[in-house]
């Protein structure tokens, strides 16, 4: 059967875009302002995409209306040392070979607004955005041996959040993403760009401790595609057609968040991310349950915002690998094991930094970030190596209106205890 390359250059589309991501997902590493700051936004973040991406909750710290317009660059560098032969039908698909992925770098966009209702006495903020969740290319096709290896795998959210405040100290969130994947694996006449939708609900929670201190939680569920037909063995007469069905995993954060320091200038914050892989369609059989720490700091000096970040990522990477993904059967644990060498994002260590200017002009703020993931290589039973590093930029300008045109966070009422 020569199902094996074209799974593998499914999966392997999402690796190539986001050699900073946890498993294929972006987690605010890449927002303009949570971006510098290795993507730690649960508790406070500094950007609205990254309430509106992670926990609605956080979205009632954003006054009057906002509205930000963000995007960014991700340029990987993976290569593969392919040893063995892959099997299909007996024969080799995919001949040992050695080289680099030659596809570009990826663009992505992150837009979004926010309205507070205070103003007609409802403690209510809804958040709207269009957020890049995974996707991007990969390209083998130079190296022959590789029997053309290539694909191209987008996947967009348009996210729907609502905010409330229950008390001056709590308050809620929920909301609603409609994904929009585009996916390609043209190898084997598999050919033509296939397209599903899916939904993913949020709910989340904050707590102020005190003035300086915030807690944060968000729970997502899972978002499940299946692309119709998404596979086609032998296209003519004769083809076997596959339904190739992929989940993005149910994740669960928890945030802290500190501004005691420094006379308050001083922001830290801390999120933790447990991702589900084990229950997600297709990289079930390619990843284990992994954590995730983000950790970042932003000390305000006048109008401008520096920001640093560390994130520890554990590799996901399952060491027992099943033998279907997404539905689909490869030929044997070496055709897996190719296949996890296209998807294995493996380093445990990024960095990034960042600065924010409010007021550039009134009431517009203009935030700008860059990232790095360390290089890190994997061996991947007898025949298959893989090596990945990568860095990114991003930037976004936010224009605030009405109440939000004087101040970006609520404050915090004086009756409120800090340490």
């Amino acid at each position: 059967m020569k199902i094996l390359l074209a799974i593998a250059v499914v999966t392997g589309g999402s690796v190539e875009a986001f050699g900073q991501s946890f498993g294929i997902e972006l987690q605010n590493t890449v927002m303009p302002a949570s971006g510098g700051m290795g993507g730690a936004s649960i508790a406070r973040p500094q950007d609205l995409t990254s309430a509106i991406n992670a926990n609605p909750a956080s979205l009632t710290q954003f006054q009057g209306t906002q509205f930000l317009f963000g995007g960014g660059w991700v340029e990987p560098t993976i290569t593969m040392d392919q040893q063995g032969n892959i099997p299909a039908m007996g024969t080799p698909l995919v001949s040992p070979f050695q080289g680099k992925s030659t596809a570009p770098g990826t663009p992505l966009g992150n837009i979004g607004v926010t309205q507070d209702f205070r103003e007609l006495g409802m403690p209510v903020t809804l958040g709207i955005g269009f957020v890049t969740t995974a996707g991007g290319f990969v390209d083998y096709r130079n190296i022959p041996e590789s029997n053309g290896t290539n694909s191209e795998m987008t996947i967009f959210n348009l996210p729907i959040m609502l905010g409330v405040d229950v008390t001056d100290k709590l308050s809620v969130g929920a909301g609603m993403s409609l994904g929009i994947a585009f996916f390609d694996a043209p190898f084997v006449g598999a050919g033509g760009m296939t397209t599903d939708y899916a939904l993913r609900g949020t709910l989340g929670a904050n707590y102020d401790l005190n003035a300086c201190n915030t807690l944060g939680l968000y729970y997502q569920t899972e978002q499940s595609f299946q692309f119709d037909n998404g596979l086609l063995i032998n296209p003519g007469p004769g083809q076997t057609a596959y339904d190739v069905r992929m989940d993005l995993p149910q994740n669960v954060g928890f945030g802290f968040a500190n501004t005691a320091l420094m006379g308050g200038d001083l922001l830290l914050a801390v999120d933790v991310t447990y991702k589900m892989w084990d229950e997600a369609a297709m990289f079930d059989a390619m990843y284990n349950n992994q954590w995730v720490v983000q950790i970042g700091g932003q000390y305000s000096l006048g109008k401008y915002r520096l920001r640093a970040g560390y994130t520890w990522a554990e590799n996901p990477i399952d060491n027992s690998p099943g033998g279907t993904v997404g539905g689909v059967p490869l030929a044997d644990l070496r055709s897996v094991r190719y296949t996890q060498g296209l998807l294995a994002v493996t380093s445990q260590h990024r960095i990034s930094g960042g600065i924010g200017i409010v007021d550039v002009l009134p009431g517009v703020d203009f935030d700008l970030m860059a990232g790095g993931m360390l290089k890190d290589s994997e061996q991947l039973g007898d025949f298959t190596t893989t090596s990945i590093q990568s860095y990114w930029l991003a930037a976004g300008i936010t224009w605030r209106f009405g109440r939000g045109a004087c101040c970006q966070r609520i404050p915090a009422p004086d009756s409120w205890s800090s340490f």
